[in-house]
């Protein structure tokens, strides 16, 4: 009996002490952009496919903006963090390990060369924010012409360039958790130095190239943190080496 329990505790130890490996390793697509600080509105981006067990560069690096208030933990892939916690409509972008969902337009189809999956905006279609709905951080359509009381608020906005393509973050979406945030995209930026309230936005070229280079059937996921908490994470969440990505956490 007490070697039994011996064993048991041994066998305890090794499972619990074993690092979590937050991100899947099936994924071959990674886009890794990396903050200053929690606190900073601007990063850097650049995309990575993994070959023969390897993380290799798949993109440039290229200039990213967040949350006018920075970063906060999201709600995705990665174990729960301590700390600051992203919050509906903090103006913080969501930390942490997240899969890429569908991606949203207002064209018919996606940029030449694309592949995956998409849903063309049309009248009836509307992402939700509104923390008291059941529908809360969801894509819905309803019928235009016989609009809810809501949805003039929620409707995903027609004629606006920068929602000309939205590509879906997965934060808080498995199930959503009311007040935690939602429609988190990568999308178009509306300047060069102009905060978002939560997305991860670039120049248009920037986005175009992003999306033309995504596979579904390579499991896309976006990893964004703080260069402090990436060089302390990397490892354990099975990420890329620092030193394979040295232009992404210069600053």
């Amino acid at each position: 009996m007490k070697l039994f329990q011996t064993i048991l505790l041994a066998w305890s130890v090794v499972f619990l002490t074993k690092p979590c490996m937050a991100l899947d390793p099936n994924v071959e697509q990674l886009i890794v952009s990396i903050a200053p600080t929690w606190s900073s509105m601007t990063g850097k981006l650049q995309c990575f496919e993994k070959v023969n067990g390897k993380w290799i560069p798949a993109s440039a690096v290229i200039p990213v903006l967040y949350g006018k208030n920075g970063l906060a933990w999201g709600i995705g892939e990665h174990p729960h963090q301590e700390g600051l916690a992203k919050e509906e409509k903090d103006r913080r972008s969501p930390a942490g390990i997240f899969t890429i969902g569908t991606i949203y337009t207002y064209d018919s189809a996606l940029p030449k060369g694309a592949n995956f999956p998409f849903h063309t905006i049309g009248k009836g279609d509307a992402w939700i924010d509104d923390v008291t709905h059941p529908k809360y951080n969801q894509h819905v359509v309803i019928d235009p012409a016989n609009p809810p009381p809501w949805f003039e608020k929620q409707k995903m906005r027609h004629g606006d360039f920068a929602y000309r393509w939205l590509v879906e973050i997965r934060h808080n979406s498995n199930p959503p958790q009311s007040g935690k945030g939602s429609a988190i995209f990568f999308h178009i930026r509306r300047g060069e130095s102009t905060p978002t309230f939560g997305c991860t936005t670039m120049a248009e070229k920037d986005l175009v190239k992003l999306i033309q280079w995504l596979r579904a059937n390579k499991k896309p996921t976006y990893v964004l943190l703080p260069a402090e908490e990436y060089r302390k994470l990397f490892k354990p969440w099975g990420l890329p080496e620092p030193k394979s990505i040295p232009s992404v956490l210069a600053f």
